[in-house]
């Protein structure tokens, strides 16, 4: 399988990206995000995930690591398949997706052309049950979490937390990315873009 994939892109359509490697070109989904950073006949590296068929060979191609996470956290819903997780983080960047997930934001999800109500609330439910077995398994594992107070800037780093464990970092990763993140001028989503930014990808 494919890490990532390196060239030149060569051509661009809706939710697709050819990159031309060694004159080879490689079809790849893409998410509108990721579409936006890229430009024909300039040079691109994509994190791929690629899904074998029968009778296929399927390539995403993602910007970042960030992005590249939440569509395999998507793909594991229920009923969620490739073309709703890529339409989904069309219309949501990780950072936002984690907000919804947070806040029960089930619009944020709708948003997203061909996806109803009923499987935005399946994604709600599964990721943010998702949060909480790791919880639970980091509990009893003797696990002591961080700590952020009942103080504003605490209260968001707290949920900030919660939000890049709906990303699947794990808490090791996280409490040390948020560790020195000055949270009182932001808000929880861009303390979670700042951190996907500059310490996680």
């Amino acid at each position: 399988m494919f890490y990532y994939l390196e060239g030149t892109v060569a051509n661009i359509e809706p939710q697709l990206a050819v990159i031309d490697v060694g004159g080879a070109g490689f079809a790849c989904g893409v998410t509108s995000n990721t579409a936006r950073h890229l430009e024909p006949g300039k040079k691109t590296k994509l994190y791929t995930y690629c899904k074998m068929r029968d009778d296929a060979f399927d390539i995403y191609g993602f910007y970042d690591m960030s992005e590249k996470r939440c569509f395999e956290l998507l793909i594991g819903v229920t009923g969620v398949g490739a073309r709703a997780a890529l339409s989904i983080l069309s219309s949501c960047t990780p950072e936002s997706l984690a907000l919804a997930v947070i806040i029960d934001d089930e619009r944020a999800i709708t948003a997203a052309p061909g996806v109803g109500k009923k499987l935005a609330q399946r994604v709600l439910l599964e990721l943010k049950d998702k949060v909480s077995r790791e919880a639970a398994a980091m509990k009893s594992s003797g696990y002591a979490p961080v700590a952020y107070g009942d103080t504003e800037q605490g209260v968001k780093l707290k949920d900030a937390a919660a939000g890049l464990s709906v990303l699947g970092y794990g808490t090791g990763e996280i409490s040390a990315a948020l560790r020195g993140v000055d949270a009182q001028a932001l808000t929880v989503e861009e303390i979670i873009k700042q951190v996907l930014k500059n310490s996680l990808r």
